[in-house]
Parts: structure tokens; sequence; C-alpha cells
């Protein structure tokens, strides 16, 4: 049920960045991103593209023990890393649920470790390097997935 499948090339983190505020400004309330991809691949400086769409001024930090950040802009964006999850029921003891299908944004890194609590609709980006092209270089597909 994969439908809208995009693929951009990224040569910098600024240019991620770019990617991900092109993408952000397209966003509707309640919309859920579901962003993969190895360590150091670019989650983050994508994050910080998608924020800058909705205005928010304060600086982007992987939420990385906390688990979940959020920021006041033109919408509230909720920014997830569930790395450190072990147990779904950890993410329902923190209002997960609230979160996801309120009128924000919500950005869920590594969404693999909650697949099953996922919302049926969401949009999939995959941040891949490819090292042959270049240390700076990523590919970023974007599907949307469900209705």
């Amino acid at each position: 049920m994969n439908h809208d499948k995009m693929i951009f090339e990224s040569y910098s983190p600024q240019q991620t960045e770019e990617i991900a505020y092109s993408i952000g400004k397209t966003l509707k309330p309640g919309e859920v991103i579901c962003l993969s991809g190895e360590l150091g691949a670019g989650k983050t400086a994508f994050t910080r593209g998608l924020v800058k769409a909705f205005d928010v001024k304060e600086p982007v930090t992987s939420p990385t023990f906390t688990i979940v950040n959020e920021y006041d802009g033109i919408l509230p964006v909720y920014h997830f890393d569930v790395y450190r999850i072990n147990d779904v029921e950890e993410m329902f003891e923190i209002g997960f649920e609230e979160y996801i299908y309120g009128n924000g944004i919500s950005i869920i890194e590594w969404p693999e470790h909650i697949k099953e609590i996922l919302p049926a609709s969401y949009i999939n980006v995959t941040i891949r390097k490819n090292l042959d092209i270049g240390e700076q270089y990523r590919s970023i597909e974007v599907t949307k997935v469900g209705e």
C-alpha cells in the first residue's frame, strides 16, 4: 500500500535540512513521520529542517534519554527517539497516543522499535549513506504508508 515514493539526494547536512524543510511545509496537523537510518545518517539534521518549517526557534537535539522533545511552533512538534525502548508499554506511559493522535507533528526516530503501535498511516523517511559517492552524501527516500 505504498504510494508517492520520492527519493532526494543530499550532499551536505545543510542540504538534508533544506529537503526536510520543504517536506515539512507540506505536512498537515496530526501527521506522523517515521525516520529510519543508521547512527550518523542525518536523522537529527533532517529533524532540524522539519521543525524549521513550523517556525520553531529553539535548538533541536535528539531526545535519546528523554524519549520525547516538544517544540513550540505554528504547530507543536513532538520528536521521539525510541532507540532505547525495550517494551512498547513504556510509550503508553509517556502518553504516546495523545501525541500522535493530536494536532501536532510527530517525528519518530527508530520506528522499527515500536512497529506494533505505529498509526495506520504515516510518512516513512529512510536516510542512507553511500560512501562510494561521498562522505556527506545521503539518499533520502520518502514514502507514504497507509491511507
